[in-house]
């Protein structure tokens, strides 16, 4: 196990050494630098290809095993109420500090900025509810996998996972191959993880050489401004609500994830560290239900980090248009934009096009206005996704802690490191319910949650899916 361990750590050493090297490259070589760009598209799409089967396997595994659908239930219902509060929280931050800072005063729109703020428009056209739910349905049982949409995998699954249920014993070999299944998927996924170096490389190069460093100088301010406030939430919003609520100190989670926090920097998709944080936060101790259920429908539906940019860009732009957003406005259009945005989370760029939707349906005076932001909207992307993934990770314990489905003292263990994660399989196989279905050994449950505590589907004998 060390030396696996090792090899792993030498793997990401070597991505923040391509990193380093993509940066130089991008100034040195700017021309050669964005040709570069299919290296990272390519280690993306790689990733993107395992989600679909991660949260297939890994909400049918969760909900096939439990036997109470009701559990299921007031997971996902627990968890849409939270997305909405909190994406109202990071709204409001991000209208209070666009307002104080007022970053757009002060810059000129050029011919060449109007055109690509039109471009931007006609890519993020509103999508109307009708439309959004209508997509969630595929085409067919198999085209959520084929199509990589992560609501319609989700969809499939619950559905799936349900009919296991109702199925009983009789379900059991089925869901015992899925865990046989959830297996292979992520050994595939380790040795996808190998890659990341050549991926970081080259997406980092791309960026640095197309955007070069004017553009970052004179747009500092809302640069600085959004990061800024997206660290604030993070540690000041999301922490304080975890150490009250869970008693975790959010230091000891971020550090924990903080592999992933690389992979999203280096290749601005939250949707790349998707199935790790669905691994990890089944390691740390929530049940298999609750991180099956929370963290696909966190990724298309809790975009802390896209509220915040969606309502400073859009005040940015405004401003630099020399047309403010008056309160009612801001209020009006940042809502039909966080409601557009839902399903668009770990795409790269599709804050930009979002941005540009809503403005074109509320005020299409100010559409021209996006071409501002879209010299360093790849280095805001970043933010966006790193302040999601925190959102979701954050979520994720909370929702866990509420339906008494977090063992806190495996958690201790987990992240005071005793406890490592496997890098070479990604699965833990001694902790709650193995994925043939067998349940594992779990420390003893605590007074207050002797149900659950053990963290697992299996944690109750009603809830585990007998041998």
């Amino acid at each position: 196990m060390a030396a696996r361990r090792d090899k792993t750590h030498y793997l990401y050493i070597a991505v923040i050494a391509a990193v380093l090297l993509g940066i130089t490259v991008g100034f040195a070589a700017p021309g050669v630098a964005v040709e570069l760009k299919p290296l990272g598209t390519g280690f993306v799409n790689l990733i993107k290809m395992m989600i679909s089967p991660v949260i297939f396997c890994t909400i049918v595994l969760g909900i096939g095993s439990v036997r109470k659908a009701a559990k299921v239930g007031a997971v996902g219902g627990l968890a849409l109420g939270y997305f909405m509060v909190m994406s109202t929280v990071a709204l409001a931050i991000g209208l209070v500090v666009g307002n104080l800072l007022e970053p757009g005063s002060g810059l000129h729109l050029t011919e060449a900025v109007r055109h690509a703020g039109e471009a931007q428009a006609k890519a993020g056209g509103a999508e109307s509810t009708p439309e959004f739910l209508l997509g969630i349905i595929p085409t067919t049982l198999v085209s959520a996998f084929t199509g990589g949409e992560v609501l319609q995998t989700l969809l499939v699954a619950l559905l799936c996972g349900f009919a296991l249920q109702a199925m009983g014993t009789t379900g059991e070999p089925v869901l015992r191959g899925i865990g046989h299944v959830q297996k292979l998927v992520f050994r595939v996924l380790a040795m996808i993880m190998w890659a990341a170096p050549v991926g970081a490389f080259g997406a980092i190069a791309a960026v640095v050489g197309a955007t070069g460093v004017d553009a970052l100088k004179s747009l500092a301010v809302i640069m600085i401004g959004f990061y800024t406030t997206c660290l604030l939430f993070v540690i000041v919003v999301l922490g304080t609500l975890l150490r009250v609520c869970t008693g975790v100190s959010i230091f000891a989670l971020l550090r924990y994830l903080g592999r992933e926090f690389l992979l999203i920097l280096s290749t601005s998709s939250s949707e790349s560290a998707l199935p790790r944080l669905i691994a990890k936060m089944e390691h740390l101790g929530v049940s298999r239900p609750v991180t099956g259920i929370t963290v696909p429908t966190g990724y298309s539906f809790n975009l802390d980090g896209t509220a915040i940019y969606l309502t400073m860009s859009s005040l940015f732009v405004a401003e630099a248009m020399g047309k403010p957003l008056a309160l009612g406005e801001q209020i009006s259009l940042l809502l039909f934009m966080i409601v557009a945005s839902k399903g668009a989370a770990g795409v790269t760029g599709a804050g930009l096009a979002t941005l540009a939707g809503g403005l074109q349906s509320h005020r299409p005076e100010l559409v021209d206005g996006v071409g501002l932001i879209v010299g360093i909207d790849r280095f805001m992307s970043e933010a966006r996704a790193l302040t999601n993934f925190a959102g979701n990770a954050v979520a994720t314990v909370l929702i866990g802690t509420w339906t008494k489905e977090f063992d806190r003292e495996r958690a201790t263990e987990v992240l005071a490191g005793r406890l490592p994660f496997d890098e070479t399989t990604l699965i833990d196989d001694g902790h709650g319910t193995h994925p043939d279905g067998a349940p594992a050994p779990v420390p003893a449950p605590s007074a207050d949650s002797s149900a659950t505590a053990s963290a697992g589907p299996s944690a109750g004998a009603e809830d585990g899916v007998p041998v």
